[in-house]
């Protein structure tokens, strides 16, 4: 007889569990296996739904192994790259500098080899979802891990070998692109000169190194093409420049704004200062 079920004719008792009993049903052992099949039940669901995620069979009767929870970590991680990129792609879009299906995002996944999250192409940046990315080697190919759930339809976008030229760069570990209306004037008013100049804004400041707004910063200009793989080459060799290597972004012509930092937050934060200087310098030259 279990401890906590009172003998046969007892009118009371008291189990190990403290509970008391006026009768001798064994209606308290029954409730207790009920509790306790819950509690395995709020263990073994969680566990089930997480292995088979990861493709394993449902047996929960073995810890995950080592490989399972370094996927697992690998997983999780993805999923918060990409909820910041469609955060930023949400934040892009309601300022008007990503509309339509226009502009892409990418941030570093791992160095040795080269591997980058990507926006798909073709999707609307204003509504990205966890599966509108894609991911993408150093040769701007798509590649896949046991952890990713993109679907074989998505694409990486046509401008994917800029976003690798830049995330190449030590310290690099993200890279916004954006088409804003006045990113896109300024590149074609001052595409004859190569660069758009911007000198004596407070705001000069919020790009990384600039301490101070007695700055003078020349933003280059590069053509707009659909060879993107030469554009790539005149890029690094802009990067490459001893003498004056392109810092911070460049505009591309009739096209957009390219920018980068260290993480999202670092490339979010170039991109808002830079379509402030854009429209605060486009307002001084429209209007005279």
């Amino acid at each position: 007889m279990s401890p906590l079920v009172p003998e046969p004719g007892e009118t009371e008792g008291r189990g190990r569990l403290g509970s008391q009993w006026r009768t001798p049903s064994r209606w308290p052992y029954t409730c207790y296996n009920l509790e306790v099949l819950i509690v395995l039940a709020s263990l073994i669901v969680p566990a089930r739904k997480q292995l088979m995620s990861l493709g394993q069979p449902s047996t929960v009767d073995v810890a995950p192994t080592a490989t399972q929870r370094e996927r697992i970590a690998r997983a999780s991680a993805l999923r918060e790259l990409a909820d910041d990129l469609r955060d930023t792609g949400a934040m892009f879009h309601d300022r008007g500098w990503s509309l339509g299906t226009s502009s892409n995002y990418s941030v570093v996944l791992d160095r040795d080899p080269l591997e980058l999250l990507l926006t798909a192409s073709g999707k609307d940046k204003g509504r990205l979802d966890r599966t509108d990315f894609v991911r993408v080697d150093a040769a701007g190919a798509r590649v896949d891990h046991p952890e990713d759930r993109f679907p074989e339809a998505n694409r990486p976008s046509a401008e994917t070998l800029l976003h690798v030229a830049l995330a190449e760069r030590p310290g690099v570990g993200a890279v916004l692109h954006t088409h804003s209306v006045w990113g896109t004037l300024l590149s074609e008013r001052h595409f004859a000169k190569g660069f758009l100049e911007i000198a004596g804004f407070e705001m000069l400041k919020g790009l990384a190194g600039i301490t101070t707004h007695e700055t003078t910063k020349q933003v280059p200009i590069f053509d707009n093409t659909q060879d993107i793989a030469t554009l790539a080459g005149e890029l690094r060799g802009r990067l490459d420049d001893s003498a004056a290597p392109l810092e911070h972004g460049f505009l591309i012509r009739k096209h957009g704004l390219y920018t980068w930092g260290k993480d999202v937050a670092e490339a979010r934060r170039h991109i808002e200062i830079f379509e402030f200087l854009f429209e605060c310098v486009g307002r001084l030259e429209f209007s005279t």
